[in-house]
């Protein structure tokens, strides 16, 4: 045994302490003591995010999302996938007028200023795997604020998650007689 260590030099015993390290690395993972990255994932869900668009120059005759449509999608400049657009509202750029009126001191109208612009919500329906820190989309977690970027054959606009939703098996019910899972 003395010859043994004799022997070993501090290389060797490097070596051995790490695969005795992976060794109990691996035995924790299999007896459960050691979380693993898929099993943080506690289900799969269908969600439902909007995204809002502001300052969307248009010139055209109509806006080009549509709903019903499919829209590709980059979450933070890294391609994921087509969706399904479930809805889309829009309106011209507003400016407020004040009013002599008490109870509603200013009224909105259209900016005149700005005829071409718009600000859109466009809803958008996905299958995500949902984790204790929320939906998870194509390796990314979907929360407000994120950065992304809606693509079609005439448009490619820039915005941010306003708002997301986990459906719950009632809704995921719901959703399929109504067809709206894209």
């Amino acid at each position: 045994m003395k010859n043994l260590l004799k022997k070993l030099n501090i290389v060797d015993i490097i070596i051995i302490l790490g695969v005795l390290a992976a060794l109990v690395v691996g035995i924790l993972t299999v007896k459960h003591f050691r979380q693993t990255a898929d099993k943080q994932i506690e289900a799969t869900s269908p969600i439902v995010f909007e995204v809002f668009l502001r300052g969307v120059t248009v010139t055209g005759e109509e806006f080009p999302i549509r709903s019903n449509e499919k829209t590709f999608i980059t979450i933070r400049n890294v391609p994921y996938t087509e969706l399904n657009v479930s809805n889309v509202t829009y309106s011209a750029r507003k400016t407020a007028l004040p009013t002599q009126k008490a109870e509603k001191p200013y009224m909105l109208v259209d900016d005149p200023s700005q005829l071409s612009i718009f600000d859109a919500i466009v809803t958008i329906n996905d299958v995500a795997k949902i984790t204790k820190d929320g939906a998870v989309v194509g390796g990314n977690k979907i929360k407000m604020g994120l950065p992304v970027t809606l693509e079609g054959e005439s448009y490619k606009f820039n915005g941010t998650i306003s708002d997301v939703r986990v459906k719950t098996n009632n809704n995921v019910e719901n959703a399929v007689e109504n067809n709206e899972l894209g």
